[in-house]
């Protein structure tokens, strides 16, 4: 049996680079008081690795996971990466070209859809001053804890670190 004490975090990289990467930079500080586990380094899959497996490695690290923090951007909901290239005939194949199950999904929304299934605290960070749910995948729509990253104040932008420690850790 695995215990779940960790944190996954999930996001569409090319387009939110930063905002996940900010979420790193607070849990290795010292400075700031925002810890958690890193789910991602349970296992980790090479570039190479064919989409299935990458999907049964993420389901791993799901499994041991608390808490799913996914960042949302512009691009989150329309992200493609992630179908097996194997699979494009679903009625077909019984499973995978290499033996694992078919999965169509893209990489975020399979994420997604594991962490409801799931059951564990689900936390969507919006790349952004502003909730704009419509840019969430539908699964987790609304479901969770739903915050903007950043805030707005005299005209400049500064990430909401006050509010994501309280999200994530609470």
């Amino acid at each position: 049996m695995t215990y779940r004490t960790k944190t996954y975090i999930a996001g569409e990289w090319d387009g939110d680079k930063n905002a996940i990467e900010q979420l790193y930079k607070w849990n290795d500080s010292d400075y700031w008081g925002l810890h958690f586990v890193d789910a991602h380094d349970l296992t980790q899959a090479r570039d190479t690795s064919l989409n299935c497996s990458i999907k049964a490695s993420l389901k791993k690290r799901l499994d041991a996971s608390k808490t799913f923090v996914l960042v949302v951007g512009e691009n989150t909901d329309t992200a493609k990466a992630g179908s097996c290239r194997y699979c494009s005939d679903y009625s077909s194949w019984s499973g995978c070209g290499r033996g694992n199950p078919t999965d169509l999904r893209s990489y975020i929304k399979y994420e997604c859809d594991k962490a409801v299934e799931a059951g564990i605290k689900i936390v969507v960070l919006y790349n952004a001053a502003k909730v704009q749910r419509q840019k969430c995948p539908e699964a987790l729509r609304y479901k969770g804890t739903h915050l903007p990253m950043q805030y707005i104040e005299d005209g400049k932008y500064y990430w909401n670190y006050s509010e994501i420690k309280k999200a994530i850790i609470s």
